[in-house]
This record gives C-alpha cells, structure tokens and sequence, in this order.
C-alpha cells in the first residue's frame, strides 16, 4: 500500500534573518551608486560557499499581449552599463523582448538574507561580442546551442541527442562551432532595488531610481541624491 505524503504547513515555515543590529542603512553604502553596491553584494555572494550559483537570476519578461513570463537564467556580466545574459535568439524570452523590451531581473541569496531587484531595457549586444563569449564557453556547451531550437516543440530526448550526434560528425574533434542563432542581452537598469530580511519581518528596503524627472523629486527626506543620475529612497517592507 502505498504511503501518501504528509502534508507541508507552507504558513508555518519560519525563515531567521537578520538581527537589527545588523540593519541595511543608507549610511553604510559606501558609494550612492546601485551598480557600485551591487558589485559589492555580489562579492560578497562569491565569497559564500553555500551559495552554489550566486549569479543565478530570476528574468521576467512580457509578451506583446501583456501575459508575464519568467525564467532561471545566469547573468554573465555586471558592469556600469547593466547586466548581460545569453540566450536563444528563438526562445521564447526573445520573442517576449523583441516585442516589449521591459524586463526583471531578481536574484535571491539566502544565506545572506539579501535578494536585488532590477528593472530595465534589455536590448541584444553586439554579434562579435556574442561570438568572442560563445567561443569561451565549453564546446560541448556551444554545441549544445546549436543543437536545441530552444522554446520550440521536439518530439523527443532522442531527437535532440541525435542533432548534437550529428552536429559532432559534421565537425570532427576540433571543429569550430559556427555561431548559432544565439547571444547576449544587456539590460540597462533604471531601477534597483536592494532587500535584507530581518527576523521581525521589518525587512531593509532601499531602492536606487533613474530616468526623466527622478532628480526633481529629491527632497532630502524620502527622496535622496544619489551619484551618476541616480536617487534613493528607503520602502516600507
């Protein structure tokens, strides 16, 4: 006889945070800049040996009709200018940006109790920086891009282990992996935000804006200046 699973109480999980000694303030933000202090958040999320994929993130986008998605993927670059993924050209992620390029960006590291949220334009980078990355990647890795029409319906496992099959046939052991239709997206931030939970659900929310206009709502209480065209402001959790 089989045995039925027990039922999970998801309403009495508990999750211990952070203390409030150990409070996120805007005080402790070395540089009013959310690309500088995310580097340094995710420094810190290198350094944490629990966190196995610390540049795993969560990417939402929307289709031309207005119906949300959202997907795992690993951001492969952080930088002044935004953040950058690969993918598919064919996937569904792509046909959702081509139409609507507003996207999310979330990652999540819970052992530092700390998760950033980006909003942004995503916008395809150029073919020769796609190129120069996906020659860096493992060629079992860059023939595994061009043997999956991501997003698209295959009739089997087998289907794909054959195209990669002949894939490598066609290009011996040294062979060069022709680009497929395949790269990267940069996604220009013009909002970040940056929560730390604390044990008595009154979480740290600090988050940084940018755009037309945002600098004539600093008033020096809600709204502060931040460096390079941005401004900050503490949310209620």
């Amino acid at each position: 006889m089989s045995q039925e699973t027990p039922e999970v109480q998801l309403s009495a999980l508990r999750v211990k945070y952070c203390e409030r000694k150990d409070a996120f303030l805007e005080e402790n933000i070395k540089v009013k800049n959310p690309l500088c202090l995310f580097r340094d958040w995710l420094a810190l999320a290198l350094k944490t040996p629990e966190i196995i994929e610390p540049n795993a993130a969560a990417l939402a986008t929307v289709s031309p009709t207005g119906k949300p998605s959202n997907r795992f993927v690993l951001v492969k670059e952080a930088t002044a200018e935004g953040f950058t993924f690969f993918t598919n050209y064919g996937s569904r992620k792509a046909d959702d940006i081509k139409g609507n390029p507003n996207v999310a960006i979330s990652f999540y590291w819970l052992p530092l109790r700390r998760s950033v949220r980006i909003e942004g334009i995503a916008e395809k980078i150029s073919p020769e920086d796609s190129l120069k990355y996906f020659h860096q990647r493992p060629r079992a890795s860059q023939i595994g891009a061009a043997a999956s029409p991501q997003s698209q319906r295959i009739p089997s496992r087998n289907y794909l282990d054959e195209v990669e099959a002949g894939i490598k046939q066609q290009l011996g052991a040294d062979g060069e992996v022709p680009l497929p239709n395949w790269g990267g997206y940069l996604v220009r931030p013009d909002l970040i935000e940056f929560w730390q939970g604390q044990t008595d659900r009154l979480h740290d929310r600090i988050q940084f804006r940018r755009g037309d206009g945002v600098e004539s709502e600093i008033d020096g209480n809600l709204v502060h200046k931040g460096e390079d065209g941005w401004v900050y402001e503490r949310l209620a959790p």
